[in-house]
């Protein structure tokens, strides 16, 4: 790390103190993009790094609503509107008890970058509140979501903010929140992606981020000369990342060996096929958030509580929970089986200390915000449906997520060939990723 990157780093920890993950995410990307820095004072002299490491508007608001028993409950909810350069702030919300700032920060940053990589005009932005859907009523879901909504109308639109959904934030808030924005403004627009079929939602949605994960997988492993046919895969989740992941898998010929929750993970050497893909849903849907359920299921798998799947041999390792699950520990134990291919299914799955590790023993690393930008891709073409009133077919969907995957990768590659970093997919993400951004802060002026 040079000098002036520990200066912009220093800059962060000042203005954002108690916010690790935050900070994790900047001291990643910039460390990443010092080479492009140095061959362009310019955006040292125009503050271009001061100004994307500050999110353009951050909001935070409170959330009264009643529960089942009558009772006031409040909760926090957020928006972090980080960089419209490119277009709209597009990102998702959350929904789960550990959300805070540093969280929606991270995500929102993060989020400039994969939106770049996309080619798609979509600015970063990132939303939430500390509110847990799991073991809530519907009509508490409801009651919160309309909560949340009557103070978060006023800060998006569809050319303006479009939110989409993330980890607690499924079909059912989607569409609780799109229903009670109608409601409010009286229009019928494409405020939010990941909404329903029947009222304007994308076929193929729930399963692209999965699916682009995979494609991305596969051109990491056909640029160093393998295929994903025939791999053992280990993952992690067991909700509609995860479930995508495995079907794509599946159908190219790799065997998926493990799911995980937080209570565990499950071991399934048989592979994790046929009617056990579609009991994913079954665990997503009820609520618990645990998976120990698919080992009473299916006597093939095993349950092994409180651990994760990183201890089990395989092939390809594909983390699809949530952010910091591969630590150094868990980098050492995968070195030590033999691991070649990590590609992060969730938002930073991995420590900046694991990736250093794994890096440095030979892993190909490929980078959430490149792997996993299927899910807002297709919300942008979700965006295009809205505004075009029209309907596109999963066909065509899954034609424009692989075309779009595909020229990811290829981005990434390119700027580690142009850059001589050799074939680190992470530094070449974020170096294609900002080069866009920054071109486009340039043209635009000191706002």
């Amino acid at each position: 790390m040079g000098k002036l990157v520990e200066q912009y780093i220093e800059i962060a920890k000042k203005r954002n103190p108690g916010e690790p993950e935050f900070l994790q995410t900047i001291e990643e990307v910039l460390t990443s993009i010092e080479p492009v820095l140095e061959a362009h004072p310019e955006y040292i002299e125009a503050g271009l790094v001061e100004r994307l490491i500050e999110p353009e508007r951050g909001i935070s608001f409170r959330v009264p609503w009643v529960d089942d028993n009558g009772k006031v409950q409040v909760n926090r909810g957020y928006r972090y509107e980080f960089n419209s350069a490119l277009g709209p702030y597009k990102g998702g919300l959350r929904f789960a008890a550990n959300v805070y700032p540093g969280i929606i920060k991270f995500l929102g940053f993060e989020q400039i970058f994969k939106n770049s990589l996309t080619g798609l005009p979509i600015g970063g932005g990132k939303g939430g509140s500390d509110f847990d859907p799991n073991g809530k009523s519907d009509a508490e879901v409801m009651r919160f979501c309309q909560s949340f909504m009557t103070e978060l109308y006023r800060h998006i639109g569809p050319h303006t903010d479009v939110p989409a959904g993330d980890i607690g934030v499924g079909a059912r808030e989607i569409g609780y929140l799109f229903g009670q924005y109608k409601r409010i403004v009286n229009r019928y627009e494409g405020v939010l992606t990941g909404k329903g079929l029947s009222y304007g939602g994308l076929a193929g949605r729930t399963e692209a981020t999965g699916y682009g994960i995979v494609f991305f997988a596969r051109e990491m492993l056909k640029h160093c000369g393998e295929e994903v046919k025939g791999k053992t895969v280990a993952v992690s989740g067991f909700g509609n990342v995860t479930w995508g992941t495995v079907q794509k898998l599946n159908e190219l010929g790799a065997k998926v060996i493990t799911i995980s929750g937080p209570d565990g993970y499950i071991h399934d050497p048989e592979g994790v096929t046929g009617e056990k893909v579609d009991y994913l849903l079954e665990l997503r849907g009820s609520g618990k958030n645990i998976c120990a359920p698919y080992a009473d299921k299916f006597p093939s798998a095993t349950f092994y509580a409180g651990k994760k799947p990183w201890e089990v041999k395989a092939d390809l390792y594909i983390p699809c929970a949530t952010q910091n699950e591969i630590r150094i520990e868990d980098a050492k134990t995968m070195v030590a089986n033999g691991c070649k291919y990590l590609c992060e299914g969730a938002n930073m799955p991995t420590t900046n200390e694991a990736i250093e590790y794994l890096q440095e023993n030979g892993v190909i690393v490929g980078p959430s915000k490149a792997a996993n930008a299927g899910g807002v891709a297709t919300s942008c073409i979700e965006m295009g449906q809205n505004a075009g009133h029209t309907v596109f077919s999963p066909a065509q969907v899954y034609e424009q997520l692989e075309t779009i995957m595909v020229n990811i990768h290829k981005a990434a590659a390119d700027a580690c060939e142009k850059y001589g970093i050799g074939y680190n997919l992470i530094a070449g993400a974020n170096i294609a990723g900002f080069e866009k951004v920054a071109e486009a802060m340039m043209a635009q002026g000191i706002v």
